[in-house]
């Protein structure tokens, strides 16, 4: 681990035993990269309430702690890229905006594991490949995290101001 990436207040998941957490690890709560979680957990939840721009920030502050052919680069960017698809496809309705970012988000994805820091990467995956025929599809989807599809609140939207 990193000591830029440990964050040793950063919560264990919950439930399973999601890869990028170890029980024997004890830096950061068990994860390889505690802020990398953090970053995860409020931006699944500002995604889900919709704040698609807010979620793209929390993933994409992460991202610049990874090179270049990690799989911690690989997810978050991907990440900021689903982000950025939603954002175009609701704020703006480009349906040619979402297909590209998404056809590149699942590009990135490809080598992710399925449940990677607890995000259901497969359900991503299978949602970015519905999307690029049929943009409406993420018009009611959420990112699941932990099994769950939480929402932000009010310290999702402190985090996401504080890495913008």
């Amino acid at each position: 681990m990193d000591d830029h990436t440990r964050d040793d207040a950063v919560a264990p998941p919950i439930g399973d035993s999601p890869a990028g957490w170890s029980r024997e690890r004890r830096p950061s709560n068990g994860w390889a990269h505690g802020t990398l979680r953090r970053a995860v957990v409020h931006g699944v939840r500002l995604y889900n309430a919709g704040d698609y721009h807010a979620a793209h920030d929390c993933f994409e502050a992460e991202w610049y702690n990874y090179g270049r052919g990690t799989t911690e680069s690989a997810f978050c960017h991907g990440l900021v890229q689903v982000a950025a698809g939603a954002y175009k496809h609701v704020d703006f309705e480009d349906d040619t905006g979402i297909r590209s970012l998404f056809g590149t988000a699942r590009q990135y994805l490809a080598g992710v594991p399925l449940d990677y820091y607890g995000v259901d990467v497969r359900d991503v995956r299978e949602t970015l490949d519905a999307a690029r025929e049929n943009p409406a599809v993420i018009d009611d989807w959420r990112i699941a995290l932990d099994g769950e599809h939480p929402v932000a609140d009010e310290h999702d939207r402190a985090y996401a101001e504080r890495v913008e």
